[in-house]
């Protein structure tokens, strides 16, 4: 399977390229700070434009078969046999921002040992917190994650691994055994469900709102005559708060 760049950037270099030098063909000396400012505005459009051009125009190549990867982004220009590649991790990084748009996916190489990428593993993996390298950010091309995962599956087998769904499968149903003055079942269920509805969401504000109500409520949390065993629901509250509070390990290693 080949993957395409996707050209949404050169749409929007052209746009802001062309602004800038409407600007610049507008100027007029009438005025100093005008003058300046038009100047200023006009440099940033191009400056701006000119990188968005720069990346659409970058050489591409990403191609997934039974022998592994061929791919031309990242650092890489080569073909990457699944030899050299003990795992990748498609992974959706949670908003680090206020507002609607998600990160973009990212594809995330584990090289195995022996390999031959030299490259810097500046990132660790979700899945075992190992060193890793960002492959491919999903948003530059135009297939759709789903797709790009079930070529990974197909071609890589087990050295692939969708962590979007192991984050959805991990907290989405709880089995919880009963005992004697358990955890009051309809208090945490809706607890649960409030915390799996913001890890879903786009909205870092959520998911800080539905992690704190947990911090604050698993004190708290009321008995009944016949309840959700303590224990097995304080271990899933934890774990389904560390992953609401994702944000902020991404927010920290990107400053």
């Amino acid at each position: 399977m080949d993957l395409h760049r996707s050209r949404l950037s050169l749409g929007f270099g052209a746009v802001v390229l062309a602004f800038g030098f409407f600007v610049l063909l507008c100027v007029r000396s009438d005025g100093t700070f005008r003058l300046i400012g038009s100047l200023v505005l006009g440099g940033l459009s191009l400056l701006t434009g000119g990188m968005y051009l720069f990346d659409g125009l970058r050489p591409f190549r990403f191609r997934i078969t039974f022998d592994g990867l061929t791919v031309r982004t990242a650092g890489l220009n080569r073909f990457v046999p699944w030899t050299e590649i003990d795992h990748l991790v498609l992974d959706q990084p949670p908003p680090v921002l206020t507002g609607n748009k998600r990160p973009s996916p990212v594809l995330l190489l584990v090289p195995a040992g022996g390999s031959t990428i030299d490259l810097p593993l500046a990132h660790r993996s979700p899945l075992d917190d190992r060193s890793c390298l960002v492959l491919l950010e999903l948003d530059d091309v135009r297939e759709k994650p789903d797709e790009v995962a079930a070529a990974l599956a197909r071609y890589g087998g087990s050295r692939f691994t969708d962590y979007r769904q192991v984050i959805r499968q991990r907290f989405d149903s709880p089995d919880f055994s009963f005992g004697l003055r358990g955890y009051d079942p309809a208090v945490v269920n809706a607890l649960i469900r409030k915390g799996q509805e913001a890890l879903d969401s786009n909205d870092m504000m959520r998911r800080f709102e539905a992690m704190a109500e947990i911090e604050r409520s698993r004190d708290k949390l009321p008995a009944a005559a016949r309840g959700y065993d303590r224990a097995q629901v304080d271990a899933f509250l934890a774990d389904l708060a560390t992953a609401l509070a994702r944000w902020k390990d991404d927010e920290g290693d990107a400053g």
